[in-house]
């Protein structure tokens, strides 16, 4: 069994709606439900379980996931006050049999389907090559000159723009590599920025697939409005 865990919990006030994000109309649905989308279209992915504002549930139950059939959602998990505790509820609910899990953004829709399926097959595929490759994530290449400053905002060191890419999301697991990782992040008053960065730390390997500059996180207004550019010219919004 694959599962896939979005968060959608966040309370973001950067785009200055006066409802969360990952419920703001894009090309006519809510940006959550072309997120899901994808994921209900992989042929890798048998569940999802999404984790939402307990305040939504409601909402996400009516409004998106039944309005577009979205099947393969088995469940809506409360969220937390930080993204780690809410992919942990998520982890709790998803059944131990299952053995990989996928965990993406809500708020990235532009994900599609074969990128997530790609993702899958890879870490399986590395796996077969080296064991402790326990875990793959996608991520966009640095373009830009990458500068390495000190606490007072001078220059440490230039880094060589090969050696450095951004995390995006999916990132993609065997799943219960990842529940050990949050189960010690738990025992150690730990708290990371990604998913990712909780099983490096348990000596595991997570490997790089480089994607899209376009897979965004939507964050600001800008991003909105250029995710709305991008599924316009690729007709994702349809």
């Amino acid at each position: 069994m694959i599962a896939a865990i979005i968060t959608a919990a966040g309370k973001g006030t950067r785009l200055k709606s006066n409802i969360s994000k990952q419920f703001i109309q894009i090309n006519g649905k809510p940006l959550l439900a072309h997120t899901i989308k994808s994921f209900q279209e992989s042929s890798r992915v048998n569940s999802i379980y999404l984790a939402v504002p307990a305040e939504y549930e409601d909402y996400c139950s009516k409004e998106i996931v039944k309005k577009y059939s979205f099947t393969k959602v088995k469940a809506l998990i409360h969220g937390g006050e930080l993204r780690q505790e809410s992919v942990f509820n998520a982890l709790k609910a998803v059944p131990q049999n299952c053995k990989i899990v996928a965990v993406h953004d809500g708020v990235r829709p532009l994900i599609t389907s074969a990128e997530i399926d790609m993702l899958i097959s890879s870490l399986i595929k590395f796996n077969k090559i080296d064991k402790n490759v326990r875990g793959v994530l996608t991520a966009a290449p640095a373009y830009e000159t990458v500068k390495k400053i000190d606490d007072y905002g001078v220059i440490d060191r230039t880094i060589k723009r090969s050696n450095v890419c951004m995390a995006q999301t999916p990132q993609v697991f065997f799943y219960r590599d990842l529940m050990l990782a949050y189960e010690k992040a738990i025992e150690d008053n730990y708290t990371g920025t990604d998913d990712s960065g909780l099983v490096e730390r348990m000596g595991l390997k997570v490997k790089v697939v480089i994607g899209r500059h376009e897979n965004i996180k939507i964050t600001t207004p800008l991003d909105l409005f250029l995710a709305e550019l991008i599924m316009g010219r690729d007709g994702k919004g349809k």
